[in-house]
Parts: C-alpha cells; sequence; structure tokens
C-alpha cells in the first residue's frame, strides 16, 4: 500500500455507519479519504451517489472508489455507467482480490444489508492490497474498455 493512495467513498442512506467505519478503517493504513455520501439517514437515492464518486475516480481525482447501498448492485451500476470505470459488487475476499488482479477494478461495492461489518473490512482490505496482475488481463481490461465506445 503507497500512503498516497487517495480514495473516494459514497453510498445512500442504507450503507452510512459501514461506509464511516470503512473510512475510519482505510485512514488508519494511511489512505487518504474522500467521502461523498450523506450523512443523514433521511431516504437518497444510490444513482447519485455512484455517479459522483465515479466521476472522482474517472477524473483522477482518487485512484480507487468504495461504494456501499443495501445489496451493492444498484449503486454499482450507476458508476459502472460512468466512462472508465470497472466496479465490482463483492461479499466475499476471493472475488474483491480477483477484481482487481484481473480485471483492474478501480471501483468495489459492497452490499450493506449483505455482508457485517468485519466482513466488509475484510473485503475493503482485499481489494486494496490486491495490484492488477496486467499480461492477458491486461488484454481484456482493453477490450471491456473499447465497448465503452
Amino acid at each position: 500500500m503507497t500512503a498516497s493512495k487517495r480514495i473516494v467513498l459514497s453510498s445512500d442512506h442504507a450503507a452510512i455507519e459501514l461506509r464511516q467505519t470503512i473510512a475510519k478503517h482505510i485512514e488508519a493504513r494511511g489512505y487518504s479519504v474522500t467521502d461523498l455520501g450523506p450523512t443523514t439517514p433521511e431516504s437518497t437515492h444510490y444513482p447519485k451517489h455512484g455517479e459522483a464518486a465515479a466521476r472522482h475516480v474517472a477524473a483522477g481525482e482518487s485512484d480507487l472508489g468504495i461504494l456501499l447501498c443495501g445489496t451493492g448492485q444498484g449503486i454499482m451500476m450507476a458508476a459502472n455507467k460512468v466512462k472508465g470505470i470497472r466496479c465490482g459488487v463483492c461479499s466475499d475476499t476471493f472475488s474483491a482480490k480477483m477484481i482487481r488482479a484481473h480485471n483492474d477494478a478501480n471501483m468495489l461495492s459492497i452490499g450493506a444489508r449483505v455482508v457485517g461489518e468485519g466482513l466488509a473490512l475484510e473485503i475493503v482490505d482485499a481489494f486494496l492490497n490486491t495490484e492488477f496482475e496486467g499480461g492477458r488481463h491486461g488484454t481484456r481490461v482493453v477490450m471491456i474498455s473499447a465497448i465503452e465506445g
């Protein structure tokens, strides 16, 4: 882990507490955190939070992003609409490692109603500790990017 890594986080109302826990966890590991998520429990719309964080990563303002909503699915779908974003939903550490190692994912999505706090932190660590392997996987990432047009 490089201390200069910049991470953006966001969520909807369903994941405020877990998002804040993750922010503290990764700050303690030396990451710079930008938190774009809501701070009050009023219902909010996950697409706007996913898009905002994805645009942050796509613009180079953050190196990686972590998103959360109830299932992780909706906010991930919104983020993936932003050109240059490769975001995957993970509910286990193996998948979190593989989306970095094989897909060069630049965003991770977690379902706050799917995984508990301890597992969520393990998933985040697996994502952040894994580097892209390149090689044949690089060819595939280029193919994915070409689909964006």
